[in-house]
């Protein structure tokens, strides 16, 4: 049978969570003695008032009175001072907590390997970074410390209520069982609801995400009033998710109070007989009804409190999920070459990203440092596959991927990555300046080498008819330019790395005839002394590369020269009739 512990929250989940408050353990002991503090400062007010009222009040001794009342003046300024503190350390406890988790996630998160984002929405990935980290915060600054506040002040009142009158503390606490019942029907009931709630938070940052990413797509095909459609009906259950937590609230409070009162009275008939029959003070009769209410609110509190610590129990398996996910790109490789020289060799290399549907089979070949391949085929044949494998964006299944004759696994993958640049088709800049987002914040690379790297590329020119020239700020994707000049900012970006291995990938499919020049005669400057991989749908743009790999399904089935390969009547042939047909 499952222990009580466990049923409220993970035991080994709360106790990996709570590791979290080592580093910070005198915070988090100063907040536990300030949480005794109030537990103890609380119910000594009634107690004071009782002990006033019966020795001074009633007797009228107003120097006693004013001694009295001098005394709680002052321990309502230390108790407000310990609440001060209590209330600063527990959130700043809590906020250091999850920055720690923050960083922890997010760095797992870059190193994943790229399948895990194939199947993961960015919109569930930031819920988990940012609303399941924040949701944990709690746990340390309302939660657990606040749930043991309570207790105390519970066990407390209770033991002074005793101590007062036991008889009309029993009266009192008549109704507890169905309060205790209450609270935790409210708190099974709420949690499911928060869970709900969670799951629709999810839902709907990844809906606006994609959506908002994709919004080019959405009014080019008029789908705005669908979209408009499915986001309502997302927005609606969340919406419903919420109003049922507030549905339970507005149930559960009116029934405290309700019990509260009812005890209140119950205690008054009681105290009122004990009054007048000398078995009960005034002062103990005015400090029990304090005391009720500073028993019926830690109750009350307990509940919420308690949902609050299981949904932070919640939030943390989600992200402790992410951080234990196992795909992550293995960087056991320690190797280094002092003068790294490019020459890259695939040796029978299978590879699928999904299992037995297999993209490259049994592929090999190799290039020469210094030398430029060229790679073409239908859409499908297995093009990119190939630079993904090589960067170890995605890892093979069989085979042997060698740089000078070294696995690339066995290479630092710092160093392996530093020593190859990509251009993309789809240029991904981010909102910020062209000079960082050419450099992407590597403080080795100087404004005078950026520059000189445009002025090499041909860019130099269009970026200085910018507004703020190299400081321009480019907006999220780079929207405010032309796909020619996002192309030729990531020529930059790949010249002023110096990178030993250079790719690009259907890097002129996009431009129009003019750009096409000038990015051309940019990748002549690119390619020269670096051993180049270059995929294309247009030929014309890599008739002179040393050689050039037709792919079809995944398999080589040409390999040569352009003049080889036209002499030859395969697929390079048909591919070349059929692009320049119009010229014949």
């Amino acid at each position: 049978m499952k222990n009580l512990t466990n049923i409220i929250f993970d035991n080994q989940l709360f106790k990996r969570l709570f590791a979290y408050s080592f580093p910070y353990k005198k915070a988090l002991y100063t907040s536990i003695v300030l949480t005794i503090l109030m537990a103890v400062l609380g119910p000594a007010r009634p107690w004071l008032i009782q002990y006033t009222i019966d020795n001074f009040i009633m007797l009228f001794d107003k120097q006693g009175l004013l001694f009295m009342t001098m005394i709680m003046i002052g321990l309502l300024i230390f108790q407000a001072v310990v609440q001060y503190y209590h209330t600063y350390l527990t959130q700043w406890l809590g906020q250091t907590i999850i920055k720690d988790i923050r960083i922890q996630t997010y760095s797992h998160i870059v190193k994943l390997r790229s399948q895990y984002f194939d199947k993961t929405r960015i919109g569930t990935i930031v819920t988990r970074c940012v609303n399941d980290v924040e949701t944990i915060a709690d746990v340390f600054s309302q939660g657990l410390i606040i749930i043991i506040a309570n207790l105390l002040q519970l066990f407390t009142v209770m033991a002074i209520m005793f101590w007062t009158n036991w008889k009309l503390t029993l009266i009192t606490l008549s109704i507890l069982p169905v309060l205790l019942y209450s609270t935790y029907v409210f708190k099974e009931k709420v949690k499911a609801v928060f869970e709900e709630v969670r799951t629709q938070v999810a839902l709907l940052n990844a809906f606006i995400q994609e959506h908002v990413t994709g919004m080019s797509i959405v009014q080019i095909f008029n789908r705005e009033e669908r979209e408009m459609e499915k986001f309502k009906e997302i927005n609606k259950k969340h919406m419903n998710a919420h109003i049922k937590t507030i549905w339970y609230y507005s149930i559960f409070f009116p029934v405290v109070e309700i019990l509260g009162a009812t005890s209140i009275g119950l205690m008054l008939w009681w105290g009122t007989k004990g009054v007048i029959e000398n078995q009960l003070t005034i002062g103990a009769l005015i400090a029990f009804i304090l005391y009720i209410n500073m028993l019926f609110r830690p109750i009350r509190e307990l509940a919420d409190k308690f949902n609050i610590l299981q949904m932070g129990m919640v939030a943390a398996e989600r992200i402790f999920k992410v951080i234990d996910t196992d795909e992550v790109i293995e960087n056991n490789g320690t190797y280094k070459s002092e003068s790294l020289r490019g020459l890259i060799s695939f040796e029978n290399v299978w590879f699928a990203y999904n299992e037995d549907n297999y993209v490259l089979k049994d592929i090999s070949f190799e290039i020469e440092a210094g030398k430029t391949l060229a790679i073409v085929g239908t859409t499908g044949a297995g093009k990119s596959s190939i630079i993904n494998t090589l960067g170890r964006f995605y890892e093979i299944n069989n085979g042997n991927i060698k740089i000078d004759g070294v696995d690339i696994r066995k290479y630092e993958l710092e160093f392996l990555r530093n020593n190859m640049a990509i251009v993309l088709q789809d240029v991904f800049l981010f909102s910020d300046s062209i000079t960082n987002n050419i450099s992407l914040y590597d403080e080795n690379i100087t404004e005078e080498q950026i520059e000189e790297a445009a002025k090499i590329i041909e860019a130099d020119q269009f970026i200085r008819n910018l507004p703020n020239t190299y400081e321009y700020n480019v907006q999220e994707r780079g929207a405010t330019l032309s796909v020619g000049q996002r192309q030729l900012i990531s020529f930059i970006r790949a010249l002023v790395s110096d990178p030993k291995i250079l790719i690009l990938d259907e890097a002129t499919s996009s431009i129009d005839t003019e750009t096409e020049k000038l990015i051309q005669r940019a990748i002549e400057k690119l390619v020269k002394d670096r051993t180049s991989i270059v995929i294309a749908h247009r030929l014309s743009t890599i008739q002179n590369a040393d050689k050039i790999m037709v792919l079809d399904h995944g398999e080589i089935i040409e390999m040569g020269t352009h003049e080889e390969l036209l002499e030859y009547d395969g697929m390079y042939r048909k591919l070349y009739e059929v692009q320049f047909a119009s010229v014949a």
